[in-house]
């Protein structure tokens, strides 16, 4: 084939011929640069290869890693793991081998991305992420996403919304927008873990997590700093009350100081809160994930002490009493999952007082259903997005719409096994959630969220905003 052959079959004198002529209208410094971006973006958008791997989370457990590849380059992704989220959650393909990591592989959910799903959506336009979305849904042909994993599936489906995002030449956040249909761009107020407990820390603290909002800050990077400030506050005093083994911290990068009741981590914290001079700015939630400690229709606060477990069950009724005298105590203005994920007339009692924002984790479960439930019901007035407990991006960005539409709060939410992926970073300024629980100013995964708001907040500029007091109505 000669040389005009060549061009004549794939039409390239015409392409190159409006390359320069788009040159030239733009008159350009850089014509080569120009004209190479221009040709570039005449290629068609397609997937053209998908590759995934095992590689390990925060806690030193598998999961999935995703290169997508198009005409752009290659986008990667990993899917976040937590505690299995029971009936009511997409389910985790796990290999169940106990010879190899305890039976936790994720080699046939890699294996089904790299044979059957990569299969389904190469030659598909990353742009539509709902089509790609729907062709892995339809390909696994269960509720839960049993079959290929909601892990193989949510970590292509990130990988595809990056890639879209790429396509269109926009930041990730800004493609986010533009699915969801909004294009108010606000960075969230972060719920900074400080103290951790319940099954999460070898404590004897029942609660899981008390935090901090720095809802006084005028900017994001303002509320990082007080943050960190406070956490190093809480240290200096953990280590002075407890000793330097207080100290250790726990998945999510909270200290785990040997306490036994709320109020005695709240006084730390409080302590902590004092010495940074800003107080009042700076308000407190509380994770309670009382299913955890939750035997029939009663609650023990002691049920991580041998000694104590047992002894010191309290009633729905009696739960509500103690959350009401801590709210008026302290500064707090979210509970967490107050009682248990099936106590559902407690919760929509203690709701319905108004005292402060009840977000459902637990009780929701990132679920449909459940979050139709509960808002029919007036349960609780916000909602915890774990992607992993819905398996794509799509399905995140409806369950958001169905919070905001009934005027919930939403807190996009990490998971206790975590990567350095920082695409929660952007769904939150994308979805405008207002709230963001990403963990504790302190290791590498979760700094990966709040380090990338930082960059999102400096690129955005004046077009942007904190949104500070108005956390809950962002």
């Amino acid at each position: 084939m000669s040389v005009q052959d060549y061009l004549d079959k794939h039409m390239l004198s015409r392409k190159i011929e409006d390359a320069v002529n788009a040159a030239v209208r733009a008159k350009t410094a850089d014509p080569v640069l120009f004209i190479s971006n221009h040709m570039r973006k005449a290629v068609p958008s397609a997937i053209t290869k998908i590759r995934a791997r095992q590689i390990l989370d925060s806690r030193g457990i598998p999961t999935v890693e995703v290169d997508l590849y198009t005409n752009k380059g290659m986008f990667r992704a990993s899917a976040p793991s937590g505690a299995p989220s029971g009936m009511y959650g997409a389910i985790e393909l796990r290999d169940g081998d106990k010879a190899k990591y305890l039976g936790n592989g994720v080699s046939k959910a890699v294996k089904n991305i790299n044979e059957k799903i990569s299969e389904a959506i190469v030659g598909m336009d990353p742009i539509l992420q709902n089509q790609i979305d729907q062709a892995m849904i339809d390909l696994d042909k269960t509720e839960k996403k049993g079959e290929l994993g909601a892990n193989a599936i949510l970590a292509v489906s990130i990988a595809a919304c990056r890639a879209g995002a790429a396509e269109k030449e926009v930041p990730l956040y800004k493609h986010i927008a533009d699915l969801s249909g909004g294009g108010n761009h606000v960075l969230p107020v972060p719920a900074f873990t400080l103290i951790s407990g319940g099954k999460h820390a070898g404590n004897n603290l029942a609660i899981r997590e008390i935090m901090i909002l720095p809802v006084g800050a005028q900017t994001f990077e303002e509320a990082m700093q007080m943050g960190a400030e406070t956490y190093h506050h809480l240290k200096a005093v953990v280590a002075e009350k407890y000793g330097p083994h207080g100290c250790n911290v726990v998945e999510d990068g909270g200290l785990a100081p040997d306490i036994t009741s709320f109020r005695e981590g709240l006084d730390l914290v409080m302590e902590a809160i004092g010495k940074t001079g800003y107080p009042n700015k700076l308000k407190v939630a509380i994770d309670v994930a009382a299913t955890d400690f939750c035997i029939g229709s009663k609650y023990d606060l002691d049920f991580k002490s041998s000694k104590k477990s047992g002894q010191n069950f309290k009633s729905g009724e009696e739960m509500i009493e103690i959350y009401k005298e801590l709210c008026r105590d302290y500064p707090i203005v979210s509970i967490e999952d107050p009682f248990d994920k099936e106590d559902w007339e407690q919760v929509k009692y203690f709701s319905g007082l108004g005292i402060c924002q009840v977000v459902g984790d637990g009780l929701l479960m990132s679920n449909p259903k459940r979050i139709e439930r509960a808002i029919q019901e007036k349960a609780c007035d916000a909602l915890l997005l774990k992607v992993n407990q819905l398996g794509t991006v799509t399905e995140a960005i409806e369950v958001v719409k169905m919070a905001k539409d009934a005027k919930w709060g939403v807190v996009i939410s990490q998971r206790s096994g975590e990567t350095d992926d920082s695409f929660l970073a952007d769904l939150s300024v994308g979805l405008a959630t207002g709230q963001i629980k990403a963990g504790a100013p302190c290791r590498g995964e979760r700094l990966a969220k709040y380090n990338q708001l930082i960059r999102i907040e400096e690129e955005i500029g004046d077009q942007t905003s904190y949104v500070g007091e108005n956390w809950r109505h962002s």
